[in-house]
């Protein structure tokens, strides 16, 4: 279904899956209206509570080659300071959802597109993916969470090497560093990304959400804060419906039935 200039967004049973659609454009994140899209999308998205896994992916040959450089042209100190946190959001949102966000990643995926990708749980890319962070050459420093995913991710020296050397890197590149979790055949990468989203939207909608938060907090904070909250995760879901009907149908050899959001 066509949502706007920028994106598609359609519902496949649990699984919402977000597409990037101006291949002829190289699916550039082109400024206000590209972002009001996003957002739009994401208000849809926090609104139904049956959604159990996210996919972000693009049509055509490329994800996205970045940001509309022309956007930039007539930005200043000003327009930064009155829409950049709100912005920032928008890539942060990913982790706010209680379920799994997934960025299906072929062709080039530079700048912007690699931050809009940080924000997402895991990321496989195809075997052709190109990745660059290349915001410095221009002037700039990424700003949408480039410098602070990316560390988290693959390590201040990694960081360093792509934000300040504006190195591109390949797949098996980014694999290797952990930029990306799963390599995919070209002609396979949307199949092999709705079978990891199927997989996840079918497990236990409460463990898939404490799942998610315990290793984000485990990221961010200390050990001690960490084991805390998997104290208290436990304590809600040891005995509830969904985890003794996980249980049950383990020993009964059938597909469980859950429930609980």
């Amino acid at each position: 279904m066509s949502y706007g200039k920028h994106f598609n967004y359609v519902k496949e049973d649990n699984i919402g899956i977000v597409t990037l659609c101006n291949p002829q454009g190289f699916n550039l994140v082109a400024g206000d209206v590209f972002f009001k899209e996003l957002y739009e999308i994401q208000e849809i998205i926090a609104e139904d509570k049956s959604l159990r896994c996210v996919l972000i992916n693009a049509e055509g040959d490329h994800f996205s080659a970045g940001v509309d450089l022309k956007f930039l042209l007539p930005m200043n100190s000003q327009g930064i300071m009155d829409n950049l946190v709100w912005l920032q959001r928008l890539y942060s949102r990913w982790q706010e959802y209680p379920f799994p966000v997934i960025a299906a990643v072929q062709g080039i995926c530079y700048g912007s597109a690699v931050e809009l990708i940080l924000g997402c749980d895991f990321r496989i890319a195809a075997e052709n993916a190109r990745f660059s962070i290349p915001e410095v050459r221009f002037g700039l420093s990424p700003d949408m969470g480039g410098t602070a995913r990316l560390t988290h991710l693959v390590g201040i020296g990694q960081a360093k090497r792509m934000i300040l050397g504006c190195d591109e890197i390949n797949a098996e590149e980014a694999l290797r560093i952990g930029l990306v979790e799963i390599l995919a055949k070209n002609e396979e990468l949307n199949n092999v990304a709705m079978k990891y989203a199927k997989k996840m939207a079918n497990l236990p909608p409460a463990a898939l959400r404490f799942a998610k938060k315990g290793i984000n907090v485990a990221n961010e904070s200390s050990v001690a804060t960490s084991l805390l909250f998997e104290e208290a995760q436990s304590t809600f879901c040891c005995g509830t419906e969904d985890q003794n009907e996980g249980i049950r149908a383990f020993f009964e050899k059938r597909k469980p039935q859950f429930h609980n959001k």
